[in-house]
């Protein structure tokens, strides 16, 4: 059984990026790779500095590269598990099993949709969730909120932003408090009551909504809070945790300190496995904190070890 002093499972930029500075650090290490980057439906990767409108295939395979350039490698398989064997993480997929001192989990999180036809086929085009991602593209355009829970007035708030022509669709929400309401009206932010039955396109191209009541509200783009589920691996024994936002749940994430490390002793995470809103560049940075650490600890180990061999001999 082949072994590495880190495996690192997600391939995405946070696992590249953890990769990337322990590989510099001379530390073998493997990335095993899913092959189902959370925004693989989008067409390029914003607010990257350097790398601004980069699509994201391209970027992952320029991470790739850099990682092998230094003596890593990078496969493409499934973890099916990992688990702790004596003093080894034993890493599990259909093809082999791999043994390691230390995991750095990057697996990312899912996004799961209110259950309405047409969304999941638009989504990351134009049916998106995230203003700072995607908002510059819609700049200016009609804009609906599906509004499925309180977090969705501060996202019509934020698109408001970036158009004059957002308008807040209720489905499955309570009507918005006076306040509230007075708020959406001083910024000129009409409230439709749904439900939502289904997304109109034409040409391929989103171009509304149409209602319950058979009534269609014309859209360029449709803005969806989804909930946030953290993508964690059998085996190991990491607890996730609700990130709970006024009352409402937004999804689930592994809690880790700040460089990472999780309540699993060995066990490191990054990205949106651990942080639910980290964008990629954030993701990356969280990589590379988490990959300075996990060799800061092998370092320690390799001390204490080179410390006992003294004392026997």
């Amino acid at each position: 059984m082949d072994e590495y002093d880190v495996v690192v499972v997600g391939g995405g930029a946070a696992g590249l990026s953890g990769a990337l500075a322990l590989v510099r650090s001379r530390r073998s290490v493997l990335v095993l790779d899913g092959q189902e980057p959370r925004n693989a439906p989008a067409g390029h990767v914003h607010n990257y500095l350097g790398r601004e409108g980069t699509p994201p295939q391209e970027l992952l395979a320029t991470g790739r590269s850099e990682v092998e350039a230094y003596g890593g490698t990078v496969t493409y398989a499934v973890v099916r598990s990992a688990e702790l064997v004596g003093d080894r993480f034993v890493v599990t997929t259909a093809e082999r099993q791999v043994r390691a001192r230390r995991l750095l989990v990057a697996t990312g999180l899912v996004d799961r949709l209110p259950d309405v036809p047409g969304l999941q086929e638009r989504w990351g085009r134009d049916v998106l969730h995230c203003p700072y991602c995607h908002g510059w593209e819609v700049r200016d355009q009609r804009i609906g909120i599906l509004a499925t829970g309180p977090v969705a007035l501060h996202h019509a708030q934020l698109f408001r932003q970036l158009s004059p022509h957002v308008t807040l669709l209720l489905h499955g929400t309570t009507a918005p408090a006076p306040e509230e309401s007075e708020q959406l009206a001083a910024r000129g932010i009409p409230v439709v009551e749904g439900p939502v039955e289904e997304l109109v396109v034409r040409d391929d191209r989103l171009t509304g909504v149409r209602l319950s009541t058979g009534q269609v509200v014309e859209l360029n783009a449709l803005a969806v809070a989804p909930r946030f589920e953290a993508r964690t691996l059998p085996g190991l024994g990491l607890a996730t945790e609700d990130l709970v936002v006024n009352g409402h749940v937004l999804g689930s994430a592994v809690p880790a300190d700040p460089t990472g490390a999780t309540g699993v002793p060995g066990v490191w995470v990054a990205g949106n496995v651990t942080n639910l809103m980290a964008q990629v560049i954030a993701s990356a940075a969280q990589g590379l904190t988490a990959g300075a650490a996990i060799n800061a600890d092998l370092v320690a180990e390799d001390v204490r070890s080179a410390v006992a061999a003294r004392q026997a001999a």
